[in-house]
């Protein structure tokens, strides 16, 4: 049996949860330990009723080098199917609860440390009394809360979580995707302040872009995208602005992000001339099937911004590309590997991993 269980939950999502916890047990493994990895709610799923399962569990088997079926390392899929069916009734909690207490008790068996994933947010399963500080108490594990920072308003957000999970099993906080504008901010005065206050700050990762967004190459790839232009694809998007306002209004929106792609019906020469104006636009991305004008190529390859042409409506394809982006480049083995090191260098990787606890 494990004699030690730490569950990674987050504030929100895309905040580098899987990557951060697969990290935490490739450090743990470098120490010899045997590892095992459980996600009790699969909430990644490509498909709405959940046929297809959480992409996450399979890549921790892969690069953790254990043997679990999906069904364990996953018991509950948690799609949207699933959320209408508890609502009405149909899903009865105390037999999830015993679903993920068995299947953690078959992984821990042969594991020295089990580490778990939150799925979604710190709350999400809690309508069949499955929230992540619901699982940690079922399973008895201790619990690192994942957290942005852009400004001191975003405590209010930690202290909540604090209060939430419990002083007796917060193992600490982790800041991950720290902007170099407020890390100042945070080590001068958020630290501090929680520290006061006996909440744990294990670390701050600075905000690398490599794992914060995608390259327009890659997006236009998840995407089955058609790219119209010649203008290189490596440039990364880290968000969207969608482009359905008039060409002044958005303009000045345009103005106001940076790193971002524009999704606007191909139809729409004045969105995307204005979008073509702004700085911060990386990529257009034109939904509908509808080819942009000669015009709005022509201009688009002469200041180097790549055009990608779907075939789906706007709304599907931000749905779609803000799934992609959102989980930036931290679910795949480069990443992970990249933010273990990351964790080694600014994180307590040993106080996180409960020395001394």
């Amino acid at each position: 049996m494990s004699d030690d269980t730490l569950l990674v939950t987050a504030l929100a999502d895309g905040t580098g949860k899987t990557a951060i916890t697969i990290a935490l047990g490739l450090h743990a493994r470098d120490r010899d330990e045997a590892v095992g990895y459980m996600k009790p709610k699969g909430t990644r799923l490509r498909s709405r009723v959940g046929k297809t399962l959480d992409e996450d569990p399979m890549l921790a088997r892969e690069l953790l080098d254990f043997e679990a079926e999906m069904h364990e390392m996953e018991p509950v899929v948690y799609s949207p199917t699933f959320v209408e069916q508890a609502v009405r009734g149909q899903a009865d909690a105390a037999d999830l609860r015993a679903q993920v207490e068995e299947h953690f008790g078959n992984l821990a068996a042969d594991a020295d440390r089990m580490f778990l994933e939150g799925g979604g947010t710190l709350t999400t399963g809690g309508i069949v009394d499955l929230t992540d500080a619901d699982v940690a108490e079922y399973v008895d594990a201790d619990v690192l809360v994942i957290a942005g920072y852009d400004d001191p308003g975003d405590l209010d957000d930690v202290l909540a979580a604090v209060d939430t999970v419990g002083q007796d099993r917060l193992r600490g906080v982790l800041f991950n995707a720290v902007d170099d504008t407020a890390f100042d901010g945070l080590e001068e005065d958020a630290v501090p302040f929680l520290e006061e206050r006996d909440v744990p700050v294990l670390g701050a990762i600075p905000r690398v872009q490599e794992l914060a967004g995608v390259t327009v190459g890659d997006l236009a790839d998840e995407l089955g995208a058609r790219v119209l232009t010649n203008a290189p694809t490596d440039d990364y998007v880290e968000r969207f602005s969608v482009g359905a306002m008039g060409a002044d209004s958005a303009l000045r929106h345009f103005r106001r992000t940076r790193d971002a792609a524009v999704i606007t019906g191909g139809d729409r020469s004045d969105v995307q001339t204005a979008a073509l104006e702004a700085p911060g636009v990386n990529c257009l991305i034109l939904t509908g099937g509808h080819r942009p004008s000669s015009a709005v190529v022509g201009a688009a390859e002469e200041k180097g911004v790549p055009i990608v042409l779907v075939q789906t409506d706007t709304l599907t394809t931000i749905d779609r590309a803000e799934e992609v982006v959102s989980g930036g480049r931290t679910r795949d083995p480069e990443a992970v590997k990249r933010m273990q090191g990351l964790l080694g260098d600014h994180a307590d990787v040993g106080a996180i991993l409960g020395d001394g606890a």
